[in-house]
């Protein structure tokens, strides 16, 4: 859900027991030295966006690369810090350039000024920064163009509604946000076209960039009240782009009875929260795959460019719509088969999609 969440989008859970303070406890206990060959450890050290480590979201994700990363190497050091406010970026950047880690992860579009800051006062430190691209030679950007998986689920949804009525409803109007929402309207409009159908979205008018806002990727009463407002107005699948804040439209869904489902975003929904029974399917943004890339590449001596960086796409499996899980019998074969060929035309090319918040090489 933001990239900049970067979006922060990615909210802190306190759902079902899920608790964001996990996070404050810091930093993973690092390995011994002495261990394994031998040879000089290489340190990757994350900042979190303010969702912290356990946003089920892009927190949790960047963290994972790291993790997957080490696997893969075990010659590589990983922490992470928690930012708990925005004035906690550039500090936290800071106090890792200054603990000489080799490879600095900033999480999140909102970290791009704290970044391009530190990253302009320190030129010979490698940054790395996901859902934006500060431009700087020393920052090596991961961004994902997930208006094309959003689009997938927009005809999804469109194709699954009963009431002819869908929602969405973002954190902050931001690119990282803005991006899904921009893919999932035009996603219903190629469904109605395709159709001679009039499903309505509700939340966000793509032409005019305005809609539903909860100011906010935690407060899940916040994600709530959006939502209730737009099942109010009779939409009966919603997809939230505010991170946690988005559990608590989750959990209303589940606890309606199949009233209304959701669509959720950045990490497969049956993996990251409690309910799995009301999602339909999630608009993915692959952040391991492209964290952990990054941190091998870089550990192994080769240097990141900047540019063009990372920007994952349905082609390159940067991004994707995640299995129907408990929808898998709900969703008819013939829907299937159409969100299917339209990852197919997206990725040749055929269907264009577009969003004024697309990611710049």
């Amino acid at each position: 859900m933001r990239s900049v969440r970067g979006m922060r989008i990615a909210s802190a859970i306190v759902a079902g027991g899920l608790v964001l303070g996990a996070a404050a406890c810091g930093e993973a206990p690092e390995d011994d030295n002495n261990a394994g060959n031998g040879a000089k450890k290489y340190s990757a050290c994350m900042v979190t966006d303010v969702g912290g480590i356990d946003d089920k979201s892009f927190n949790t994700s960047a963290w994972k690369g790291l993790q997957e990363a080490k696997k893969a190497n075990d010659n590589i050091d990983i922490k992470y810090v928690a930012s708990k406010a925005e004035a906690d970026y550039e500090v936290n950047l800071t106090g890792y350039v200054n603990q000489k880690c080799d490879f600095i992860l900033a999480v999140g579009g909102l970290m791009s000024d704290a970044t391009k800051k530190a990253a302009a006062a320190n030129p010979n430190q490698q940054f790395g920064i996901v859902d934006a691209n500060p431009g700087v030679d020393n920052i090596y950007p991961m961004q994902f163009d997930t208006a094309q998986a959003a689009f997938q689920a927009g005809y999804l949804a469109a194709g699954m509604s009963k009431a002819g009525k869908i929602g969405t409803y973002g954190g902050l109007p931001i690119p990282p946000v803005t991006i899904f929402m921009d893919g999932f309207a035009d996603g219903v409009a190629h469904y109605n076209k395709a159709k001679g159908k009039t499903v309505q979205v509700l939340g966000w008018d793509k032409a005019t960039q305005k809609g539903l806002f909860t100011n906010d990727f935690v407060k899940q009463d916040e994600g709530k009240k959006v939502s209730d407002a737009l099942v109010a107005q009779g939409a009966d699948i919603i997809m939230p782009v505010a991170g946690g804040a988005g559990l608590g439209t989750t959990a209303a869904a589940q606890a309606s009875g199949g009233k209304y489902s959701v669509i959720w975003v950045d990490v497969d929904g049956c993996e990251s929260t409690p309910n799995c029974p009301a999602l339909v399917t999630t608009v993915v943004k692959n952040i391991p795959d492209a964290v952990k890339e990054a941190v091998l590449k870089a550990a192994g001596g080769e240097k990141l460019q900047s540019k063009p960086g990372f920007v994952g796409n349905l082609a390159n499996n940067g991004v994707s719509i995640a299995p129907y899980h408990d929808f898998e019998s709900k969703v008819p074969a013939e829907l299937k088969a159409e969100v299917d060929k339209i990852k197919a035309d997206i990725a040749a090319g055929t269907i264009t999609v577009t969003s004024k918040a697309q990611p710049t090489k």
